[in-house]
């Protein structure tokens, strides 16, 4: 009798074929449709990370099972549906589009990888991406999450998913993680130029908001850096725009549920900025790199209603870097840097010159 191997079959190799690197780019997750079923299954896989809810297992059951699946998807599908584009969800359009362009640009900085995309919840999932990679003889792959502040909710899951992966493998590659950008000077000029671009076209405002997702306070209490990246991000890019600290707030959006959640939260600011007399705020979102539900609906939509229904006459929402040149150059470079080492068919006279390129960016002596 044949025993089952836990671990599935690998792909055909052929001895003596070099060895492929590639990149995984991996986003938080989007729903396949804006549609109440598509809604309820994935914020079935969402909410049951213990990573993202560190509730008791049993308890949260009950609560996700119980009370959240039968009420919320009907609600956050007309969310979702009020952004949806003929293309699909935003953040998984500017997420494929983001890896397509990023293999482009390393390409033309002479690495030949594979590039793909990933959504933790939902579809493509990390383990078929990673199959995918491992079929196309990839035996190195560095795993760049597109959350530039690292938090355990979202960078240290996105690592669970992967290590849960390599669980059923046999012949698992090597791997590097990126875990943040939150500081990386490509990243914030990246920012900086997009608000810049926007506000040569439509003006400053009174007040610029810098609005990151949320998470429970008691996560920094307990150890999570986030809180501290998103205001080096928020310090660095004021300081990159040239504004003055009356001139800026920083804010967090998307809280869930009763407990106390870091502050500021975002809604209240504007109301109460509208209140105090502040005719004109521009709300941009720098811990999104693609813009989804949470900065389409959530900022631009409602946001919007909040701060004018207060008083408020001007309101702008600045888009994500999505896919600027700024931007991709940026990420391009934060790839090329962790890919060091590995290879990737780039010449030493090329290697040579990004290098060079890259230290003169930073203000490095020649």
């Amino acid at each position: 009798m044949l025993l089952k191997s836990p671990f599935q079959q690998e792909p055909a190799f052929t001895h003596g074929q070099a060895p492929k690197t590639g990149v995984l780019l991996c986003n938080l997750g989007t729903p396949d449709a804006p549609t109440a079923p598509a809604l309820r299954r994935y914020l079935s896989e969402f909410l049951s990370d213990p990573r993202v809810v560190e509730i008791p297992k049993l308890l949260w059951w009950l609560i996700l099972h119980g009370i959240i699946l039968r009420v919320r998807p009907a609600k956050s599908a007309l969310k979702y549906a009020s952004v949806w584009t003929p293309d699909g969800s935003p953040l998984r359009v500017w997420t494929q589009k983001q890896a397509t362009l990023l293999r482009g640009y390393l390409g033309e900085r002479g690495h030949h990888v594979a590039v793909a995309h990933a959504m933790r919840y939902g579809t493509p999932s990390i383990a078929s991406a990673l199959d995918t990679l491992k079929a196309e003889g990839v035996t190195r792959v560095l795993v760049l999450s597109a959350y530039p502040q690292y938090s355990a909710a979202t960078t240290a899951s996105v690592l669970d998913a992967v290590f849960d992966w390599g669980k059923q493998v046999r012949n698992v590659p090597e791997l590097r993680f990126v875990n943040h950008y939150h500081d990386d000077p490509g990243y914030i000029d990246a920012l900086a130029q997009r608000i810049s671009g926007f506000w040569q076209t439509h003006g400053r405002p009174d007040k610029l908001v810098l609005s990151f997702h949320g998470i429970p306070l008691r996560s920094l209490q307990l150890g999570d850096p986030y809180h501290c990246e998103c205001h080096k991000t928020a310090r660095l890019l004021a300081e990159r725009l040239g504004l003055k600290p009356e001139q800026v707030q920083t804010t967090f959006q998307s809280r869930f549920g009763r407990a106390k959640w870091l502050e500021p939260y975002t809604e209240p600011t504007l109301h109460a900025l509208a209140k105090a007399g502040v005719k004109r705020v521009d709300v941009f979102c720098p811990g999104f790199v693609s813009d989804c539900l949470e900065t389409l609906e959530e900022i631009a939509m409602e946001g919007r209603d909040a701060f004018l229904s207060a008083g408020g006459e001007a309101f702008h929402y600045i888009p994500c870097v999505n896919d600027s040149p700024a931007w991709m150059g940026a990420l391009t470079g934060i790839a090329e840097r962790h890919l060091s080492g590995w290879p990737t068919g780039v010449s030493d006279a090329a290697a040579l010159k990004v290098s060079q390129a890259q230290a003169k960016a930073l203000g490095a002596p020649n």
